[in-house]
């Protein structure tokens, strides 16, 4: 039976979730002073045992394919047994629905960091006309800030996380604070003499990953293993540059294995605290606090409020405006993979460098939308190189190939010789796209679960069919052939499954007043002058810019806005 504790401990502040925007919110508060308390759904990171960027497959069972060769039944770890991702799709005794006619997959992080341990660190500035995107077609809802307001935000959030890059004036990727960038691989050279023969703008990627000494952190030394963890700390991670360091303060208590269930209210609507569930004993817990910050992810945040129902609150913590759940949204995702005879037989080098690839396409007709039949735009992500072999890497090669030395030439020769195009594109957010409280089902712990839905619509679809038609034209420019899709899993019906790209941003959107919004434009609920949300619940957009450097920029805004509130005595 759950029993409710009381920690006697009140805090100034007390955080939801341990990633990109909870990991920002510590970081920020601690260094003005603050007493924070921490709440991380997952356990302890434990750097050692969890990250595996420096192992072989020969040094663990199977070769890395699990338990009675999991991985071969699509029942190992999700992203593959070396990667330190920690969660997933579907969680035991955590579940959630969806509607009728829907699709939408949910990937939840369970450790401390979040999946900042695990992401693709691609670090990307909105652009200017991001923030106002119903000014420029009529679609979709302009934010409550610009890119001025933000920009100082992502300056701090670049020069202490460390974003690598190169200065390029492309409008609709904006230049930031960079680390010198590694230079392209050979296969990347030859994308980029087809993309300018396209007209294809291609230039250095920008990943969050430092190439010289910053804050006692070590610079890459290009093990190409990101999705592995990083030992070094050399790529980001909430985790270590900035819950950690937190720790070290002796302002931060950090609590693991806590899983949220609702925020507190006192009679006057003013937030006191949260409770939890403590996973280690089944019971339920209270932490009390002058402030809350959710930043739990985007869906999870919505589903804290969605329950943190009162006298006050009927519908849910700030939800007077029925807003709250509302306007999901996730990246437009289509890849498509190809061979290229021209890298047969070329002499072998190491092209592990920093994670991935060091160039990437910007969205390059963000002016020539007169000749376009589908709206926004989207950003292409590069495959290739020499990868490491692992556990399915050659699956189906003797069943094309043969046995014996036929088959072994044909690997050898096809060793580098593949490539892949990933698009990341805008969603216009819709009315169809939306999270809310499944009236029956609830969780391990008695928590009311989240039932989603979700629907793409025409604009998507078309974009979907933009990138397909790219990515040919790029793969025949390079003398190559469209081989088929990256991802068919994910991407078979032409476009991606919803939340498989895991972008989800939404739910808890900012406006300009509490009828059109959840949030005002410090990420601070209209309705409780003392709760925020730092995570991509705030977007009221979903750009093709990867999230995350966002929502640390707009964490640190709201923190400072929210210290300097918590001053005057106004939070």
């Amino acid at each position: 039976m759950l029993q409710n504790q009381r920690n006697q401990d009140t805090y100034d502040v007390v955080v939801v979730g341990s990633g990109a925007g909870g990991g920002t919110a510590v970081q920020v508060l601690t260094q003005k002073g603050l007493k924070v308390a921490l709440l991380e759904a997952g356990p302890m990171l434990d750097v050692d045992t969890e990250f595996k960027e420096h192992k072989w497959p020969y040094e663990y069972d199977h070769r890395g394919a699990e338990e009675g060769g999991a991985a071969y039944f699509g029942k190992g770890k999700p992203f593959g047994f070396f990667s330190t991702t920690s969660g997933g799709w579907q969680l035991e005794g955590e579940p959630y629905t969806v509607g009728e006619g829907s699709q939408f997959q949910w990937f939840r992080s369970r450790i401390l960091g979040g999946r900042t341990n695990h992401y693709g660190r691609m670090s990307f500035r909105f652009a200017e006309y991001d923030f106002n995107p119903y000014d420029k077609d009529g679609l979709g809802f302009n934010w409550p800030i610009t890119y001025q307001d933000i920009a100082p935000y992502y300056d701090k959030a670049e020069e202490f996380i460390g974003v690598c890059g190169t200065i390029e004036n492309v409008p609709s990727c904006p230049d930031g604070k960079f680390h010198t960038a590694p230079p392209p691989k050979v296969h990347e050279l030859l994308i980029k003499k087809a993309c300018d023969k396209l007209g294809i703008t291609c230039i250095a990627n920008r990943r969050a990953v430092i190439t010289k000494a910053l804050n006692g952190r070590l610079p890459c030394h290009y093990c190409g293993q990101c999705g592995r963890g990083c030992k070094t700390a050399s790529a980001y991670s909430s985790s270590q540059v900035q819950v950690f360091p937190a720790m070290k303060t002796g302002r931060l208590k950090v609590f693991d294995l806590a899983m949220v269930r609702e925020v507190l209210t006192d009679n006057n609507g003013r937030a006191t605290g949260v409770l939890y569930i403590d996973k280690r004993t089944r019971t339920e817990k209270t932490i009390k606090a002058r402030a809350v910050v959710l930043a739990a992810s985007a869906c999870e945040s919505t589903r804290i409020l969605l329950n943190s129902r009162s006298r006050e609150f009927p519908n849910g913590l700030g939800n007077g405006s029925g807003l709250l759940g509302r306007y999901l949204m996730d990246t437009v995702g289509f890849g498509l993979s190809g061979y290229v005879p021209a890298f047969e037989g070329m002499p072998k080098y190491d092209t592990d460098g920093y994670g991935g690839a060091h160039l990437f396409m910007p969205w390059w007709l963000w002016d020539k939308h007169d000749k376009l039949d589908f709206p926004r735009g989207y950003h292409i992500e590069i495959g290739g190189g020499y990868g490491l072999p692992g556990i399915g890497s050659y699956h189906g090669a003797a069943r094309r190939y043969g046995y014996g030395a036929n088959m072994k030439k044909q690997i050898r020769d096809g060793y580098g010789a593949g490539i892949g195009f990933a698009g990341r594109g805008e969603m216009i957010p819709n009315i169809h796209s939306y999270c809310e409280l499944d009236p029956v089902v609830v969780d391990q712990w008695g928590i009311p679960v989240l039932r989603f839905h979700f629907k793409w619509t025409d604009y998507e679809w078309k974009q979907a069919r933009h990138m397909e038609k790219t990515f040919a034209d790029i793969i025949t420019t390079m003398g190559g052939r469209v081989t088929g899709l990256s991802a068919a899993q994910r991407e078979s019906d032409g476009i991606s499954i919803p939340g498989t790209i895991i972008h989800e941003v939404g739910g808890a959107r900012m406006g300009t007043n509490a009828k059109n919004s959840v949030l005002n434009g410090y990420c601070q609920t209209h309705e409780v002058k003392n709760v925020f949300v730092m995570d991509g619940a705030s977007f009221v957009s979903n750009p093709d810019k990867n999230p995350t450097l966002t929502i640390n920029a707009l964490a640190w805004r709201a923190c400072d806005y929210m210290a300097e509130e918590m001053r005057k005595g106004n939070v």
